[in-house]
C-alpha cells in the first residue's frame, strides 16, 4: 500500500533523514522517501503489519507532526509544494526583525563610523546602558524567530539535530554571551574595575544573534520565492479547469461549482471556455484547443459521440458535454496528481546526499565544540573561541544539500507536463538521461496504427468471395490488421461460421458450410501445412518489399487468396528518429510483422537493428536481452502487448493515446503521438541530471570550503568570517541550488 504524509516542522535534509530513518525502521515499511521541498512522505507498506497510526508515531517521535493525506483532502490541498503559506510569516518575521535590527546595528557599530548617540546610551559613559539597550533591541528578534529554538531544541531532544538546531545554537550563544557580558560589565562598575568594564563591553554580540537570524529569514524567503516558482507548472496546470460550470438540469443553464459535479450530468461549453469534465459529446461540435493537456498547438474537431478531456478549451462552437469522470478521476487531476507524486520521489544520484545529511548536523556540532576547546586551549579569548564556534554552526546549515535534488526534480517534471510529456518518478527522469538504447514498437507506435487495405489478389475466386471469407473470419477479431479488412469490407455480407479460434500473434481458424479455413500471417500457414506456389511467393515478395503486410487465406491445404496491408509512418517519425541517434542512442525497432516488411520500414526511417515477427510475449524477451549486455533500455509502445516490455525496460515510455494497461506499466507517458517527445524526455533528463550533480556539488564543495575558514584555520593570515557573514553566506548557497534548478523550467 501506498500512503502519502504531510510532515510539519521539516527544514534541511538531516530533518528528512530522520523521518526516513525512523519510518524505515518500521516492520513491514517497504519505503519510505521525504520530499523536504513538498514537506511530504511517500510510504509504501504491508497493511497487514503498519497502520498509519504507527507511522504518524514513529515521525512524533522523531520530534515531527505527520498527517495522512485523504483522497477527499488532495483537491483541497493547493499548495503543492509547501512553500506558498510560508511566505507571509516568513515576510512578517522578516519586516519586524528588519526594524528592530536596523536600529540595534546602529547602536553597535555607529561610533565606528562616528554616528552620534543620546550620551544616555554612550558607551564609555554609561556601558551598561549602553549594553542594556542592545539586549532590549535584539530580544524581539529572537522572540518573533523563535521558531528556529522550537524547532531546534525538540530535534536535539530527539537526538535528530537539524538546520535550526545549529541557527539556534549559533544565535543562543551569541545573545547569552552578551547577557554574560552584561553581568561583567555590573560587576566592574560595582568594583570600580574600567578593564573589566571596559572588555566585557567590546565584546558584546547581540547584533550577531539577531543579524543571524535575520538573514537566515531572508534566506528563507528568498527560498519559498523561487521555490514557489518551481511549482508553477503544477499551478499552472491547477488554473486551467474552470471554478464553475453551466449545468443542463430539467432543461435549464444553471451555474454551479465544477466540484459539485457527478458522473453522467451534462454541462454546456461555449466558445472560450474550458471544460471542467472527462466526457462525451451529446450535441454540437467543435474545435477543442488540446494544447494544456498534449502539448499540440493545433485544435481538433470534435463532435457527438466523441470524448473530450478536462481543462481542454472549445476554441469555437457550442457543446453539451456528458459527464464520464469527474473531480479526482479526471485527466487533469490524475496528471496533476502524477506530477506531485514525480517530485516526492528521490532520484538515485540523491542517495549520497541522503547519507551525509543524516551524520552532518551532528559533525558540524562536534566541529564547533572542537573549535571552541582549542581556540581556549591555545590562550585566545572566550570572545574569539565563541565567535569562530558559532560561524561554523551558522554557515554550516544543510539546507542547500536538501534542496538539491528535490527542486530539480519538481521543475523538470512540471516543466515536462506542460509539454505534454508526465513523468512519473524521480528515478525515471535520471535513467533517462543513462540511455543507451531506444526501442520502438512499430505498429501503433512509429507508424499510425490504423493499417489500410490496399490490394486483393484472389487464386481461384473472386474478390467478392475472398472478401466474404475475410469478412467472416476477421470480424471477431481486435487485431488492427482485421480491424482493417473489415473496414475494407464493410457493405459486404458476411457467412455462418463454426468452431471459430483466433491464436494471437498468428491467426484464425474457423469452419465455414462444413469447410475448414484458416487465415494468418505466412508462418502460420506453413505452420498449418500449406506451401505457397512460386508465383505465390514472388507476389508476395514484391509486396513485403513495398512496405506492405499480408494476410493469407487459406481453405483446408490452399492458398485462395492475398490481402495486402499497408500502415503508414507517422509524419514526425523520421525526424524523431534522427533527433535520438543524433544524442548518440542507439535506435531499435521490433515488430510482429514479416522481416522484409520491417526492413523496409527500418531503412526508411534510418533505423539499423529490427526485430521482426517478433510474438507479443518475445517483446520483453528482446528487452531483457538488450539490458543483459549491459544497456539502458528505453522501450516505446502504446498497446496491452507492449506492457509486459514496458515494465522490463530501464524506462517504458507509453502514448497515451494507447490502452490504459500500457500507460499503467510505463515511467512515461506522452500525451499525445508526436515521437519527438522521446528525445525531448531524453534530453530533459540529460539536463536534470547535470543540474542536480551541480547543486550536490555546489553545496558540499560550499561546507567543505567554509568551515575551516569559519573555525579560523586561516586566522594567521587574518582571513575570518563572523557569523553573520557566515548566516549570509548559508543563505545565498540554498538561494543559489534553487536559482539553479529554475532553468529547468525554461
Amino acid at each position: 500500500m501506498l500512503k502519502k504524509f504531510k510532515v510539519e516542522g521539516m527544514s534541511c535534509s538531516a530533518c528528512s533523514s530522520a523521518v526516513e530513518r525512523v519510518v524505515g525502521r518500521i516492520n513491514g515499511v517497504k519505503k519510505a522517501e521525504v520530499n523536504l521541498m513538498a514537506k511530504l512522505l511517500r510510504c509504501e507498506f504491508d497493511e497487514t503489519l503498519v497502520t498509519e497510526d504507527m507511522i504518524i508515531t514513529a515521525v512524533s517521535k522523531a520530534g515531527f507532526l505527520a498527517t495522512a493525506i485523504s483522497k477527499q483532502k488532495k483537491r483541497a490541498d493547493t499548495n503543492t509544494q509547501g512553500g506558498a503559506d510560508n511566505l507571509p510569516s516568513v515576510k512578517f518575521r522578516l519586516i519586524f526583525s528588519i526594524c528592530f535590527l536596523i536600529p540595534l546595528l546602529y547602536v553597535s557599530m555607529g561610533s565606528m563610523i562616528g554616528l552620534p548617540l543620546p550620551k544616555i546610551f554612550s558607551k564609555q559613559d554609561y556601558p551598561l546602558n549602553y549594553a542594556l539597550l542592545q539586549m532590549l533591541l535584539a530580544t524581539p528578534v529572537l522572540y518573533v524567530n523563535r521558531k528556529f529554538f522550537y524547532s531546534g531544541v525538540r530535534a536535539a531532544l530527539h537526538l535528530a539535530p537539524n538546520m535550526d538546531t545549529l541557527v539556534m545554537t549559533g544565535s543562543a550563544v551569541a545573545y547569552l554571551f552578551g547577557v554574560f557580558c552584561i553581568f561583567m560589565i555590573s560587576t566592574g562598575l560595582t568594583n570600580g574595575n574600567t578593564e573589566i568594564v571596559t572588555r566585557y563591553v567590546n565584546s558584546l554580540y547581540f547584533e550577531s544573534s539577531a543579524m543571524i537570524l535575520t538573514l537566515i529569514t531572508v534566506g528563507k524567503g528568498l527560498e519559498e520565492k523561487a521555490k514557489n516558482k518551481t511549482g508553477s507548472a503544477i499551478e499552472g496546470l491547477k488554473n486551467l479547469a474552470p471554478d464553475t460550470v453551466t449545468l443542463m438540469k430539467d432543461g435549464k443553464a444553471v451555474v454551479v461549482k465544477a466540484s459539485s459535479l457527478s458522473i453522467g450530468d451534462v454541462i454546456a461549453v461555449k466558445n472560450g471556455e474550458s471544460i471542467a469534465v472527462d466526457g462525451v459529446i451529446i450535441e454540437g461540435g467543435c474545435y477543442v484547443d488540446e494544447s494544456s493537456l498534449t502539448g499540440e498547438s493545433i485544435p481538433v474537431y470534435k463532435t457527438v459521440g466523441e470524448s473530450v478531456k478536462s481543462a481542454s478549451i472549445n476554441t469555437d462552437g457550442y457543446i453539451l458535454v456528458k459527464a464520464t469522470a469527474v473531480g479526482e478521476d479526471t485527466t487533469l487531476s490524475k496528471i496533476i496528481e502524477l506530477v506531485k507524486d514525480a517530485g516526492s520521489t528521490k532520484a538515485p544520484v540523491a542517495a549520497l546526499a541522503d547519507k551525509i545529511s543524516g551524520i552532518f548536523v551532528p559533525t558540524v556540532i562536534g566541529i564547533a565544540i572542537i573549535t571552541l576547546i582549542v581556540w581556549l586551549a591555545i590562550g585566545s579569548g572566550i570572545e574569539t573561541a565563541i565567535i569562530h564556534a558559532v560561524s561554523v554552526l551558522v554557515i554550516s546549515c544543510p539546507c542547500a544539500l536538501g534542496l538539491a535534488t528535490p527542486v530539480a526534480v519538481t521543475a523538470s517534471v512540471g516543466a515536462s507536463a506542460k509539454r505534454g510529456v508526465l513523468i512519473k518518478t524521480a528515478t525515471a527522469l535520471e535513467l533517462l538521461a543513462k540511455t543507451d538504447l531506444v526501442i520502438f514498437d512499430k505498429t501503433g507506435t512509429l507508424t499510425n496504427g490504423k493499417p489500410k487495405v490496399n490490394g486483393l489478389y484472389p487464386f481461384g475466386i473472386t474478390e467478392k468471395e475472398l472478401l466474404q471469407i475475410a469478412i467472416t473470419m476477421e470480424e471477431k477479431n481486435s487485431h488492427p490488421l482485421a480491424k482493417a479488412v473489415v473496414e475494407y469490407a464493410k457493405d459486404v455480407r458476411s457467412l455462418d461460421s463454426e468452431n471459430y479460434v483466433s491464436i494471437t500473434g498468428k491467426g484464425v481458424k474457423c469452419n465455414i458450410n462444413g469447410k475448414h479455413y484458416f487465415t494468418g500471417n505466412l508462418n502460420f500457414i506453413k505452420e498449418q501445412g500449406v506451401t505457397p506456389s512460386p508465383e505465390q511467393l514472388d507476389l508476395a515478395n514484391g509486396l513485403y518489399e513495398s512496405g506492405n503486410t499480408l494476410l493469407w487465406f487459406c481453405l483446408e491445404n490452399a492458398v485462395i487468396g492475398i490481402i495486402s496491408v499497408a500502415d503508414s509512418v507517422k509524419d514526425e517519425t523520421t525526424e524523431a528518429v534522427a533527433e535520438i541517434k543524433a544524442m548518440g542512442v542507439d535506435v531499435a525497432m521490433l515488430s510482429g510483422d514479416n522481416a522484409k516488411v520491417c526492413n523496409a520500414v527500418g531503412e526508411r526511417l534510418g533505423i539499423n537493428h529490427v526485430y521482426s515477427e517478433v510474438l507479443p510475449d518475445g517483446k520483453e524477451k528482446v528487452v531483457t536481452s538488450s539490458k543483459a549486455g549491459g544497456l539502458n533500455v528505453v522501450f516505446v509502445g502504446d498497446g496491452i502487448n507492449d506492457s509486459p516490455a514496458l515494465t522490463t525496460a530501464t524506462v517504458g515510455i507509453a502514448v497515451a493515446f494507447g490502452t490504459a494497461i500500457a500507460i499503467d506499466s510505463a515511467d512515461v507517458v506522452l500525451m499525445n503521438d508526436d515521437l519527438k517527445k522521446v528525445a525531448y524526455s531524453i534530453k530533459k533528463g540529460k539536463k536534470t541530471l547535470r543540474i542536480i550533480k551541480q547543486n550536490l556539488f555546489w553545496a558540499f564543495i560550499y561546507n567543505l570550503l567554509l568551515i575551516p575558514i569559519a573555525a579560523g584555520v586561516f586566522s594567521f593570515i587574518g582571513f575570518n568570517i563572523s557569523p553573520m557573514l557566515g548566516a549570509l553566506a548559508m543563505s545565498l548557497s540554498s538561494l543559489f541550488v534553487v536559482t539553479n534548478a529554475l532553468r529547468l523550467l525554461k
